[in-house]
């Protein structure tokens, strides 16, 4: 095995009995609250957060007293090794269809379901299926739980993070003049995988000169030119916990125009991170760095939110904008990302993970922000 990689296990078997118990009381304890005596979700991350099973078809329903999974028979074994404490359910046709051959609905009559993700086939199916039963269009449930993170899970994404950061500091001896942006962003997805992570967080962005202006340029075959500056916006996953990270290097001496724009970018960062504090309406955070690149003239060049939850997603709750109406928690992990994209001319964009914690923010990124001229 090369010394440079350190395997981490693909699934989540090794969730503490504890910690899911933990989750479906919590889970329970919302649904009592809202009224309704079940959940019904088709959402993998969902399924994964309550019950550990980590495959690519899945159902899950909880109950006041009891948890099934129904998936099929590519996951026999790992689906029984993952979710201890859940009843299974193996189905030889659609996940739907295998409910009524279970007790697990008998006596249930709300059953609250996630509306934004299920499909309008599969929710006709299901009244079909239970005609006498009332589903119950419902948000935000398991993703109100999942925003608050277990150490187990913290300790997760710190390691993606280490994966992310060391890989950037790798990328300062590979990206030179005449790269295409696909070859960077092919070289990116490589150094993670070697270095252990279970695959890509998302397709890397990596934008250069002119491509740097849009927010999430796709990698194309644009080389890297002499003056450039290079966004890089990539991640990866360790069990499935995500990390983020956004950096923008030099290719070359930069115009003033261009080292202006950075150095406002990196200030309203840096404002950010200092102001990340539990209780901290969302908003409030977002207003910090907005207020800062407004006043240095480049408001509207920052059109997007200043971060997002990060988790078994890659967007999770809080999201942290103007409209947000969320309040930072302790627990939370968060990505503080402003940018500035000026068209024709290129953009900047610097991103950190961070855990809010009662004694303050917990930085679980490490890669050099001071511009790295190449």
């Amino acid at each position: 095995m090369s010394p440079l990689r350190k395997r981490h296990q693909t699934t989540t078997s090794d969730l503490a009995p504890e910690v899911r118990k933990g989750r479906l009381r919590e889970l329970r304890t919302e649904l009592e609250q809202r009224s309704v005596d079940a959940l019904l979700t088709l959402s993998l991350p969902h399924i994964r957060y309550l019950s550990g099973f980590s495959g690519s078809n899945g159902l899950c329903v909880v109950t006041g007293r009891r948890a099934l999974i129904v998936t099929d028979g590519r996951y026999t074994e790992q689906v029984r090794e993952e979710s201890s404490g859940f009843a299974v359910r193996i189905s030889r046709d659609s996940l739907v269809d295998e409910l009524p051959k279970s007790s697990i609905l008998s006596g249930i009559s709300r059953i609250a379901i996630e509306h934004a993700v299920m499909p309008v086939a599969i929710f006709a199916r299901l009244q079909k299926l239970f005609p006498r039963k009332k589903f119950v269009p419902s948000a935000g449930i398991v993703e109100s739980l999942a925003s608050v993170k277990h150490e187990s899970e913290i300790a997760h994404i710190r390691a993606a993070a280490a994966i992310t950061d060391a890989v950037f500091r790798e990328m300062l001896d590979v990206v030179r003049e005449g790269m295409t942006e696909s070859e960077v962003a092919a070289e990116l997805t490589y150094r993670q995988r070697r270095r252990g992570s279970e695959g890509d967080a998302f397709e890397p962005i990596v934008a250069a000169g002119e491509h740097a202006a849009l927010p999430h340029a796709h990698a194309s075959n644009r080389p890297l030119r002499n003056g450039d500056l290079v966004v890089l916006d990539f991640g990866c996953r360790v069990r499935g916990y995500h990390s983020d990270l956004t950096r923008t290097i030099a290719l070359g001496r930069p115009s003033s125009e261009l080292r202006k724009v950075y150095g406002v970018v990196r200030d309203a960062q840096q404002r950010a991170l200092e102001h990340c504090a539990v209780a901290l309406p969302a908003r409030a955070l977002d207003a910090v760095a907005r207020t800062h690149i407004r006043r240095a003239g480049f408001g509207k060049f920052f059109p997007h939110s200043l971060g997002h939850g990060l988790g078994l997603q890659i967007h999770e709750e809080p999201r942290i904008s103007a409209r947000s109406t969320a309040t930072l928690a302790a627990g939370n992990v968060v990505t503080i990302e402003p940018g500035v994209y000026v068209p024709g001319l290129g953009g900047v964009r610097i991103e950190d993970d961070v855990v809010l914690r009662t004694s303050g923010p917990e930085i679980l990124t490490h890669a050099p922000k001071d511009l790295i001229v190449l």
